[in-house]
């Protein structure tokens, strides 16, 4: 059986979670699983991210679905803690020890520059960014880590690639 390693990729809006889920999910190649909290919210059941909506079971488990058939899973979308720790720490816990929790930490200032170039822009601006935003926001799991503004996209590729190798040596 495959030894699948999940990937969970949390930030505000606009700070480049999916651009860095979708070059980690190139990257890695065939069978590699992503699951995009926007995708599964937004498009596929059309729900508002509210307090006991419906996508937070379907992403859990199409999420598991993963383990043991992929080497990676990919995890993204805002995920606030108020709302998603229960469901993301059961997760971390159900791929015993092969999760790696990445935070956007961010300026607010940052992430609409970021959002400007995205095609959401057209369908949201700085003050939609601005009620939705959640400064700060870690799960506060072990081996968490933050990707900041002054870190290039490159830059958090190498981190999560070598971070995943690192690991696999030690296995």
């Amino acid at each position: 059986m495959i030894e699948t390693k999940l990937i969970i990729l949390r930030g505000n809006s606009g700070s480049g979670k999916t651009t860095i889920a979708k070059s980690l999910q190139n990257y890695f190649g065939e069978g590699t699983l992503l699951v995009s909290q926007d995708l599964v919210r937004r498009e596929m059941l059309m729900v508002r991210d509210r307090e006991g909506n419906i996508s937070q079971d379907l992403i859990r488990q199409i999420t598991e679905y993963g383990k043991g058939k992929c080497d990676f899973v990919i995890l993204e979308g805002i995920f606030v803690k108020h709302r998603y720790a229960e469901m993301l720490e059961n997760l971390i816990r159900f791929y015993d020890g092969n999760a790696y929790t990445y935070y956007f930490d961010l300026s607010f200032e940052k992430t609409v520059e970021r959002h400007k170039s995205r095609p959401q822009a057209e369908e949201f601006g700085e003050d939609k960014l601005r009620s939705w935003w959640s400064p700060g926001d870690y799960l506060g799991v072990e081996g968490e880590k933050a990707l900041t503004e002054d870190m290039t996209q490159q830059d958090i590729m190498n981190l999560i690639c070598s971070q995943l190798l690192q690991n696999s040596e030690k296995t």
